[in-house]
């Protein structure tokens, strides 16, 4: 039996210090089954460039680049090309646990949910005066 497919979807602006990081945390998530939608909302750094670099070495991934809306307006034009029978957020400058949607995906199926959360951890660098 095939796992589902999770539609994740990261709205992308201007944050190409972190970008990278994001998405690598992604791409070694344990669960496999991954649609990777990176919506690039009218970035004026590097960060679509960089997000067609990943593209371009895996086929979960696709890059929508688009005019800047926000960050609700992005988050819809994933949805539209989301083809999982979930969906998964993650921002821009936010990284993952590489078992961070196995855990979910079995939280829902167990528990027959229609909606499952988790946790996050902030780090916060000190600044020294």
């Amino acid at each position: 039996m095939e796992t589902p497919l999770v539609s994740i979807i990261v709205p992308v602006f201007n944050v190409e210090a972190y970008i990278a990081q994001c998405i690598e945390s992604i791409q070694r998530q344990t669960y496999r089954n991954i649609q990777v939608i990176l919506v690039d909302d009218g970035s004026t750094d590097k960060s679509g460039a960089i997000c067609d670099n990943y593209a371009a070495g895996d086929s979960r991934i696709e890059v929508v680049h688009r005019q800047n809306g926000g960050l609700v307006r992005a988050r819809k034009c994933g949805l539209k090309r989301a083809k999982g029978q979930y969906i998964g957020f993650v921002d821009g400058d936010e990284y993952i646990d590489s078992g961070m949607y196995q855990t979910l995906a079995k939280a829902i199926e167990l528990e027959k949910a229609d909606f499952v959360h988790s946790g996050y951890w902030e780090n916060v660098a000190k600044k020294i005066v």
